[in-house]
């Protein structure tokens, strides 16, 4: 199966880095100690994998993309790397303290059976979602350059009530809901990272490593968009453009489930 990341995963790490805020929020909202068993689910080529590691957690990272994978793998070999499917994860029951998943739910087909997986693999901890919504999404200023993309990418992504229901509906307690705002230090440049930098839209490099732009937005729709951008950005339009969206809801949003397993006498309830 060839998937999207197949494709962008080639040239993947040139633009997609660890965040250390998105780091720092992962590690804090799964409040485990050092050492740890974590899985990354839909890790990409690693980078918050290797970033989580390095923090202590005893980290595994899936993904369904060979490309991926084999890219994580040479990043760092002495790592647990798996190639795998969400929706079923080829690890037993009970397998990991937590897990995490950046930037991926909006990727599966439905939110049930993945989450199903990871609340099974899960003992006694938290699973730890870094998603956009698509109320979030509208907010975004990319909409005035790049709108049939954007409406597409926000289509596809589950709301935050969707995304709890299908969560508490196979067994997990919803801890709670942090916004998470974009900083013109993001070292990350997914799809909203230009949000204070704009030029880093005009780069096809930049735009590879985003999903929307590389499996979403029609070809003519960038090059005008693109087009537009620049002549804002030389005409000093672009400030006006930026003051008329709002982050009130925040950018993207963590959502923290826990996963609690009942101890009875003779073993697991």
């Amino acid at each position: 199966m060839i998937t999207v990341y197949d494709q962008i995963g080639k040239t993947y790490d040139t633009t997609r880095k660890a965040d250390p805020e998105i780091v720092n929020r992962l590690y804090y909202h799964l409040q485990l100690d050092k050492g740890a068993a974590v899985l990354d689910i839909g890790c990409g080529t690693g980078n918050y994998t290797v970033a989580l590691n390095q923090k202590g957690l005893s980290m595994t990272g899936m993904d369904i993309s060979s490309t991926m994978i084999d890219s994580a793998q040479a990043k760092k070999p002495d790592m647990n790397w798996v190639k795998g499917d969400s929706s079923c994860i080829p690890f037993e029951d009970f397998s990991f303290d937590g897990a995490i998943s950046s930037l991926v739910i909006h990727h599966y087909n439905d939110l049930e059976g993945p989450f199903q997986e990871a609340y099974r693999i899960i003992n006694n901890g938290r699973y730890v979602i870094l998603t956009s919504s698509p109320e979030q999404m509208r907010n975004y200023w990319l909409v005035e350059y790049f709108p049939k993309a954007m409406e597409s990418s926000w289509l596809q992504m589950p709301s935050v009530e969707k995304t709890t229901e299908n969560l508490r509906r196979v067994g997990f307690t919803i801890v709670g809901t942090e916004t998470f705002m974009i900083q013109p230090s993001l070292q990350d440049f997914f799809l909203y990272s230009g949000k204070y930098n704009p030029k880093i839209y005009l780069d096809p490099i930049v735009r590879k490593g985003i999903s929307t732009f590389a499996s979403l937005a029609d070809k003519e729709e960038i090059r005008k968009g693109c087009q537009r951008l620049r002549e804002d950005m030389e005409s000093g339009r672009i400030s006006e453009i930026l003051s008329k969206y709002s982050s009130m809801n925040g950018d993207y949003v963590f959502i923290v489930a826990q996963r609690q397993v009942a101890i009875k006498q003779g073993g697991v309830k």
